[in-house]
């Protein structure tokens, strides 16, 4: 509850209602990743409004599962962008059900992992890629993808971001724009100079 407190607070008293969405994302995270009924109506109690404005809310944001979920939440991206980079989702999807032996939508019997597939995630440049709960996993490979699998089967960190080695979204080679000095400076601002 005082967590719950703590986030009312940013809010002026007659606009605590604007909390629904970081209480939702509280209870979930308490709630072994998933927004129960109990959970929103408690979120309904402490912001004093109608439950039913509190499901309308879970059930418009995609990011609150309404159903139980495994302790690995894997959301792989199948747009366009995510098949067509590195080796495809497609290839990423195939082998997260043949090493999981779950299909989307489903969870594993030790209820480890729940595997989704999802709309874009916004990291088209680091595609295939998928999130894991928190976590963006980029630039996956067949073999990448298995070796977070077993990592978190067998309890390690794994790192988040781009698994190809590099360290954001540009090529791998490096940069290919904007590589050189600006053929004139006559026109920059003073402070840039």
């Amino acid at each position: 509850m005082a967590q719950a407190k703590e986030i009312i607070s940013y809010y002026p008293p007659q606009y605590k209602k604007a909390a629904v969405i970081p209480l939702l994302d509280l209870g979930q995270r308490q709630n072994s990743g998933w927004t129960s009924i109990s959970v929103m109506n408690e979120v309904a109690r402490i912001l004093e409004m109608p439950p039913m404005r509190v499901y309308e809310v879970a059930s418009f944001y995609t990011m609150f599962n309404r159903e139980p979920v495994g302790k690995y939440f894997l959301q792989i991206c199948t747009t366009t962008p995510c098949q067509l980079g590195g080796c495809g989702s497609t290839k990423i999807l195939e082998t997260l059900q043949d090493h999981l032996g779950i299909k989307p939508g489903q969870t594993t019997k030790d209820k480890l992992f729940t595997l989704l597939e999802v709309e874009c995630l916004g990291a088209c440049a680091n595609a295939p890629m998928i999130q894991c709960n928190d976590h963006y996993l980029e630039d996956l490979t067949p073999e990448t993808t298995i070796k977070i699998i077993e990592d978190l089967k067998a309890g390690k960190e794994i790192k988040a971001g781009p698994q190809s080695g590099r360290h954001s979204s540009e090529p791998k080679e490096g940069r290919t724009a904007l590589v050189t000095e600006p053929y004139s400076t006559q026109y920059n601002r003073e402070e840039f100079a």
